[in-house]
């Protein structure tokens, strides 16, 4: 087996840095199109219309990751180790419904990323780490690497678990990778870029809870249709309780106003509260509630950190 070592920096150090901010470096210079539902010049707050529904049932998928140990992996054809890092990810599904919310389905999995063709497997008494590729060293491309295969596995649990043709899932964050699953829709708590020109972002501003802004196609390293949602808020402040909703760039216009309609009649009753989640109303209380619930299945990081260091001297 080729051989790896166990960094002593902390794992955590630098590992805080957004994928979505990842995904979306460089994206101040988007392709838009602002007519999809409106003229631009006619662009105004919308409210669902009164023939639209919620889904019958919204699937809210997450996925969590988590850096437990930086490492170097022993390449042959390397002058010198190859940095790394060992994580942990896991993903879960959360069925809400008429009758409530219920958990579908949680998988934990463990990998070992790095660049060198020769990463091991590497088996500890507490899990299995299983080698993966990225396309270089650095820790960006690392963490990408990491997020794929966060996404991948959401993708896999929502393809085994939707049930029937007429629900609706929804995904934490953007779309991308995800954009050919049938309705579905990637969710935008936080952002870092204001896409729309002025005259467009102040209708952002004016939305009331409830309302949502016409749906306008975006473009940077990919395409999709977009939208802007407010949730209820006692804020002010002019973008507070807003979120960003993604839906394929292949549906016809019609098609993507009616779910942008039904998205924005399912969020607000899903809304975080602010004195439980200083991330609300915009942390959905289904994310909430799985994101905490997976980082517990994601075990405990300093005996993984152990295991792995003593699995390196072995």
């Amino acid at each position: 087996m080729t051989g790896f070592t166990v960094d002593p920096w902390d794992p955590g150090y630098a590992a805080a840095l957004a994928v979505e901010n990842i995904a979306e470096l460089g994206a101040t210079s988007a392709e838009l199109v602002l007519d999809i539902e409106l003229q631009p010049d006619a662009w105004q707050p919308v409210t669902p219309a009164p023939d639209a529904v919620p889904p019958g049932t919204l699937l809210v998928a997450d996925g969590v990751r988590r850096v437990d140990a930086r490492v170097w992996v022993e390449d042959p054809g390397a002058p010198m180790p190859v940095p790394g890092i060992a994580a942990s990810y896991a993903a879960g599904i959360v069925r809400c419904g008429p009758e409530g919310a219920d958990l579908a389905a949680i998988e934990v999995n463990r990998t070992l990323i790095s660049a060198s063709p020769h990463t091991p497997e590497v088996k500890t008494p507490h899990a299995t780490y299983h080698p993966s590729k990225a396309a270089d060293a650095s820790f960006e491309e690392l963490s990408l690497a990491l997020q794929r295969q966060v996404t991948q596995l959401e993708v896999d649990l929502a393809v085994r678990h939707r049930t029937t043709s007429d629900d609706l899932l929804l995904v934490d964050g953007p779309l991308r990778g995800r954009t050919h699953l049938p309705r579905t829709v990637g969710y935008i708590k936080t952002h870092h870029t204001a896409y729309l020109p002025p005259p467009q972002s102040s209708v952002v501003a004016a939305l009331a809870p409830g309302q949502r802004t016409p749906v306008f196609l975006m473009g940077t390293s990919w395409r999709r249709h977009a939208w802007y949602v407010r949730l209820p808020v006692r804020s002010s402040a002019p973008w507070a309780g807003v979120a960003r909703c993604e839906a394929s760039a292949e549906l016809e216009p019609a098609q993507v106003v009616r779910l942008a309609d039904a998205v924005t009649l399912a969020l607000p009753p899903l809304a975080g509260v602010d004195y439980k989640d200083p991330r609300a109303p915009q942390n959905l209380v289904p994310i909430g509630g799985l994101e905490k619930l997976l980082r517990h299945h994601l075990g405990d990081a300093r005996l993984l950190y152990r295991s792995l260091r003593t699995a390196a001297l072995g």
